[in-house]
């Protein structure tokens, strides 16, 4: 990578920190697997994961879920990593306007014109207040207002609460200070999992004039009440129209050609409102001009898209060659949109 536009002193405290972290043990299983996986031999899977995580600014989860074992150099160079990413959101993302992303609460604040739903802070509620909010919406959302990976989010029916009081210590008690309206998703992600508000991951990059989108990939849930791959969530990666790229997939080595509750075809999914989704990002985007990277989180309703959330260090959703056949990655189009 041509990292010659990102601050040294940032890429080696991210390689110094990573470095003091390191896990031997996991780093030495998933080289085994690896191995496995693709008929290699351990001792050089380690030895080229250990190289590529020094040299090539690749994660050991990277090289493993982009399958770099069986890439050649130049397939390899076309990928985005979790390394990259951090030196792009270094640098472009403003350290004072972070915490607007941070803090869901703070964000619901700044975007609220984009949410597309009601909210309610707990903190700042009577038990009267939640009751009625929760009561009005039939169905709400707990959250608590900074985590990530969907830890502590968690799904409430105003039906099987009783005592609204001991609701609210309750949700104080578990840090769920945010509450928010339950979102009724497009019908056609209804279709494929209908228990979960199904995101899209939009990746951007506002230039200040320009918003570029860099890569595109649908979450799918299983029930739960998040997509996320913590509750046995997985993803597929969209091309820029919003089809998808192939079947679906996640970091435990599942695949899925069908959503295996719904039998819907992931394989053949198009995203629906792609020009309204284009439309709408780019207003979003520009809110907080200051922090120019971002990962947002969206889901399509029959009416358009409503955000859920952005995220400042991007989290990088990427092709995996080995279940789509598709040997090349995303970094060209950043490259290209940010200049690097």
């Amino acid at each position: 990578m041509s990292a010659n536009r990102f601050s040294l002193k940032s890429r080696l405290r991210y390689v110094t920190n990573r470095a003091r972290r390191i896990d031997v043990g996991s780093v030495v299983t998933r080289a085994k697997e690896v191995a496995d996986e693709h008929k290699k031999a351990t001792p050089v899977v380690l030895a080229d994961m250990l190289w590529s995580a020094a040299f090539r600014n690749t994660a050991f989860q990277d090289y493993v879920d982009w399958d770099f074992a069986i890439l050649t150099k130049a397939e390899r160079s076309t990928f985005m990593t979790h390394s990259i990413s951090n030196h792009i959101a270094m640098k472009f993302d403003h350290p004072a306007h972070r915490s607007t992303f941070h803090d869901k609460i703070e964000f619901n604040r700044a975007f609220d014109a984009f949410l597309g739903r009601d909210w309610l802070e707990v903190l700042a509620a009577s038990n009267d207040e939640v009751r009625d909010f929760v009561t009005r919406h039939g169905q709400v959302i707990g959250k608590v207002p900074v985590s990530s990976a969907g830890h502590g989010v968690e799904r409430y029916e105003a039906e099987s609460i009783a005592d609204w009081a001991g609701f609210r210590d309750q949700l104080l008690a578990k840090g769920q200070t945010l509450l928010e309206d339950y979102i009724t998703q497009h019908p056609i992600l209804a279709a494929i999992c209908p228990g979960t508000a199904n995101t899209t991951r939009i990746t951007t990059f506002f230039d200040g004039t320009t918003t570029h989108v860099l890569s595109m990939a649908q979450k799918f849930g299983r029930g739960a009440a998040s997509d996320q791959q913590t509750f046995g969530g997985f993803y597929t990666m969209l091309d820029l129209h919003g089809k998808s790229k192939g079947p679906g997939y996640d970091s435990h080595n599942s695949v899925h050609l069908t959503h295996p509750e719904s039998g819907v075809s992931i394989v053949d999914f198009q995203l629906p409102m792609v020009d309204e989704l284009y439309a709408f990002i780019d207003k979003v985007a520009r809110v907080v001009p200051d922090v120019q990277y971002v990962g947002w989180d969206v889901v399509m309703t029959e009416t358009g898209p409503v955000l859920i959330e952005g995220n400042w260090a991007a989290g990088v959703y990427e092709n995996k060659p080995s279940i789509t056949g598709i040997r090349t990655g995303s970094l060209p189009r950043y490259r290209e949109a940010i200049g690097f």
